[in-house]
């Protein structure tokens, strides 16, 4: 069996197995944690104990980050800090994990009754605790508030980029009548649409884009 201090790879590894189960937790599909712990154990030479407890460090991590947790694995503090960066690679490998996640307050992730909730702190004139200065410090190395609103303006941008595109094609074309009636569908009516811009083709054919392409 593997000793020591873990890996980047092998990081990695367990922090997307993490999230594997997360993603089908609020899926509703079902899923067995015991078989993500013995795939770990095969791939990496890890125990089970070892691949275990590693989990419950993820979870400490996820909760450092505003991420989804699971009940069955509960935060182990004093982690290192390549776990959170391991963490940190994933989900700016996946940015589209955070467009999907329930807004702050949604009652939608509420109803999974196996995700885990930590409890509220109290208020109290000691010290704060080890744990809670740990996420902090994960919380100002990482900035996570700041990334996502960094991610939303760079979205956006791409979405005006496409828009002012599809208007200079048409206008290029001589359909400026079709280029005046081009639409920035996630701004003006939100993102539930699935695409971005209802932009047409030059003979008036109705074209639904977004910044990552084009959907027929």
């Amino acid at each position: 069996m593997a000793e020591g201090p873990w890996s980047d790879d092998e990081n990695e590894a367990i922090v997307a197995e993490y999230f594997d189960m997360v993603a089908d937790e609020l899926s509703g599909r079902k899923y067995v944690k015991a078989e993500h712990n013995r795939a770990l154990q095969a791939r990496l030479g890890r125990s089970r104990g070892s691949v275990e407890f590693k989990f419950a460090n993820v979870t400490a991590v996820l909760q450092a980050f505003g991420q989804p947790i699971l009940k069955g694995y509960l935060p182990r503090f004093n982690f290192q800090m390549s776990l959170a960066e391991a963490v940190d690679r994933w989900l700016a490998a996946h940015p589209e994990w955070c467009e999907r996640l329930p807004p702050p307050g949604s009652t939608e992730m509420a109803d999974q009754a196996a995700i885990f909730v930590a409890p509220p702190p109290t208020l109290r004139n000691t010290p704060p605790p080890e744990e809670l200065g740990q996420m902090q410090a994960v919380a100002r190395r990482f900035d996570v508030a700041g990334r996502d609103a960094r991610n939303r303006v760079l979205g956006r941008a791409g979405e005006k980029l496409v828009m002012n595109h599809e208007r200079a094609s048409l206008r290029t074309a001589g359909r400026e009548d079709l280029a005046r009636r081009v639409r920035w569908v996630s701004e003006e009516d939100g993102d539930g649409a699935g695409y971005d811009i209802a932009s047409f083709a030059p003979d008036g054919a109705l074209l639904h884009k977004s910044r990552e392409g084009f959907i027929m």
